[in-house]
């Protein structure tokens, strides 16, 4: 626990030094986009977060063309992100049929309640940790939201968004998969093969992750967010094994859980400060000094 918590401090420390650019690196080349999703490749498209201020994030949303509708990755926190995933629905006329999760986090899966009543026949495919997440993580944290609800200090955007969380959480069953990830495998899933793989302890207790063997698109959920990972639910040690077993993907492209597409190249160097961040943080060294590595790392 006290490694967790000094992991969470560091992060804190590390979104404090970097701006939302913080990658030097070229990026993979993307026009920005006239609507709220862009190609990826040929039949897979992404929805990315649209960062606001005084607001909660949404994770990025991956959505890949099958041959019986559309299976969407993630589903976003906020009405204008799912009204970009339907939005995509809508343009190739064709229905979502499924819903992978790569995490239980609520920027990954509030969206989940009211595209399953839109389309009743999808189903989603996520790992069994949001059972333990319901009544461990989420409940704390709907415990302590009335904290922060009479907080003066918390902007109205994300008293909001708390409101927002409390009715997801309330409505936990709907997050529950239909199909639950127990080990990584080829899947066929809309018609269409994907390669689902299941990361254990890493981001959370059950971290899912989709290659795209045609197209070389890697859908990595928060294994990997630019500027910084995301460290309150995490597991250091299974999260390092886990981006070494992405590696062994011979990926091209990879759609973080939040940030811009990146290269292969680009997750190299994520992992690699990743692993380094991690050994600094287990030493005696000042938090200031782990957050200066991984922004300096970041930059190069």
């Amino acid at each position: 626990m006290k490694s967790q918590i000094r992991l969470s401090i560091l992060a804190t420390w590390i979104v404090a030094a970097m701006s939302a650019a913080a990658m030097k690196s070229e990026a993979v080349p993307l026009a920005q986009p006239s609507s709220p999703w862009a190609p990826v490749a040929n039949g897979i498209w992404w929805v990315p977060e649209v960062v606001k201020a005084d607001r909660e994030p949404d994770g990025n949303t991956v959505i890949f063309d099958a041959p019986s509708g559309l299976v969407v990755m993630d589903t976003g926190r906020h009405t204008w992100h799912r009204n970009g995933i339907v939005a995509l629905a809508a343009a190739q006329q064709k229905p979502i049929v499924a819903i992978i999760n790569s995490h239980w986090h609520l920027d990954h899966t509030s969206g989940n309640p009211a595209l399953r009543a839109q389309y009743p026949a999808l189903r989603v495919y996520a790992s069994g940790a949001i059972n333990e997440a319901l009544s461990g993580f989420l409940a704390g944290s709907a415990a302590r939201s009335e904290k922060y609800l009479n907080d003066p200090q918390v902007p109205d955007g994300i008293k909001e968004d708390i409101r927002a969380g409390l009715l997801t959480i309330q409505n936990g069953s709907s997050l529950r998969p239909d199909v639950e990830i127990k080990s990584s495998s080829l899947m066929s899933i809309g018609g269409r093969a994907l390669q689902v793989n299941l990361a254990r302890d890493a981001a959370t207790a059950g971290d899912v992750w989709v290659y795209d063997e045609p197209s070389g698109v890697a859908a990595l959920g928060d294994l990997v967010t630019i500027p910084s990972p995301y460290l309150d639910t995490a597991c250091p040690e299974g999260w390092s094994q886990a981006l070494a077993q992405v590696m062994k993907t011979p990926f091209k492209i990879a759609v973080p859980g939040h940030g811009p597409l990146l290269s292969r190249a680009q997750v190299v160097l994520y992992r690699s400060a990743f692993d380094a961040f991690i050994d600094c943080a287990k030493s005696s060294r000042p938090k200031a000094v782990c957050a200066e590595a991984w922004s300096g790392a970041m930059r190069t």
